[in-house]
């Protein structure tokens, strides 16, 4: 009777977990096995301890640690949907995007105040340019813009247009707020977040792979600000 009693039991518990497995989404899912299976694997190296096979319990010791820190790094290398760094300067505020690398913005001193950069024209955005000629960080804002949207916006223009002269980035100490905005991240956060969002974002903006040297020098001065808060 006992046993028919826990038989039962495994079988509802069975037929729950796979009801739950077939209507869960494939992140769910993912995560669920990134979890259990190293637990189980683990679970199953303790019942191996104790029936004196520690040869074998060490392996599956060893497997459940591996299993878990190779979904632990996966998980770190996927970006993290919806989140946005926002890069402002005394014209213009920009986004970007995490996930596709894409700036979007909007202006904010000038005869375009208020437009969204979306809504203007090549014509415009070089006229924008020319406003703005002698706000060094605002030039180079606009230029990874443009560098984005129109990539051969420079051809036929004046030799001194977006030839990046538009002095260092930062002409005033970042604050924390502005770092954490910069980074896409909430107040507070950890060193390690600090680190991980630095890394993902020099992904999407390093020159080297096509980025912006004015934004990778702003994600560089974020991560040392917060940093150095943290010490």
């Amino acid at each position: 009777m006992t046993f028919m009693f826990y038989a039962t039991a495994v079988l509802v518990v069975v037929f729950l977990l796979t009801v739950a497995f077939v209507r869960a989404d494939a992140a769910t899912v993912a995560r669920t096995l990134g979890l259990a299976g190293p637990a189980l694997l683990g679970l199953a190296g303790l019942g191996l301890l104790a029936f004196g096979r520690v040869g074998l319990a060490g392996a599956a010791f060893s497997g459940a640690a591996a299993w878990y820190l190779s979904g632990q790094r996966r998980r770190a290398a996927q970006p993290t949907p919806g989140k946005r760094s926002t890069v402002r300067t005394a014209a213009l505020e920009m986004e970007l995007d995490h996930d596709s690398g894409a700036l979007a913005g909007i202006v904010l001193a000038g005869r375009f105040e208020g437009r969204q950069l979306a809504s203007l024209s090549r014509d415009d955005l070089v006229a924008l340019y020319r406003e703005l000629e002698g706000e060094a960080d605002s030039l180079q804002l606009l230029e990874a813009y443009l560098d984005g949207r129109f990539p051969g916006w420079r051809d036929g223009m004046d030799a001194h247009v977006g030839g990046g002269k538009g002095g260092p980035p930062g002409t005033g100490a970042m604050t924390e707020q502005e770092a954490y905005q910069v980074l896409g991240l909430e107040a507070g956060a950890s060193t390690a977040d600090i680190r991980k969002a630095h890394r993902r974002l020099m992904q999407r903006v390093h020159p080297d792979l096509g980025g912006s040297s004015f934004l990778a020098a702003r994600i560089n001065e974020a991560k040392d600000v917060l940093l150095n808060g943290h010490d």
